[in-house]
């Protein structure tokens, strides 16, 4: 079987949509808790907490989903899968690693994600550093 690399178009569009799927989860996941504290008991969790929060909830999602099923929810929509670099699913050791190295690829103004446009496979920074790569599902047919 052949497999095809995953478009930068096709990856930055199912970004897109798993930003606002994060959006939901992180507001669930925040509300909960923090409602509970600030209005039972009237404590406001310190700024560092709250992106503890974050990094520990999103760390959940991703490498769930990726070492267990190669897609988010995000990218079973968009027909993309990630797989490490010879074909082989990920494990909880490689999802971690990629979830890790996005942070950076992310957060330093995009740099990683800008990477795709002169990468020769058009991957990601991260995903090129973790050796894993997005590829494209076939259709239904």
């Amino acid at each position: 079987m052949v497999v095809e690399m995953a478009g930068l178009r096709r990856r930055l569009a199912s970004l897109v949509y798993e930003s606002l799927l994060l959006t939901g989860l992180l507001a669930l996941t925040f509300m909960v808790p923090y409602l509970i504290l600030g209005i039972g008991w009237n404590i406001t969790a310190p700024g560092w907490l709250l992106w503890v929060h974050v990094f520990v909830v999103l760390g959940a999602y991703f490498v769930w989903y990726w070492s267990r099923h190669g897609q988010t929810l995000a990218m079973q929509t968009w027909r993309l899968k990630v797989v490490r670099a010879d074909g082989r699913p990920l494990t909880s050791a490689t999802s971690w690693w990629r979830y890790l190295l996005s942070w950076p690829s992310v957060l330093c103004l995009g740099v990683g994600l800008l990477w795709a446009l002169v990468d020769r496979d058009r991957q990601f920074l991260h995903d090129r550093l973790a050796g894993t790569c997005v590829v494209l599902l076939p259709g239904k047919r």
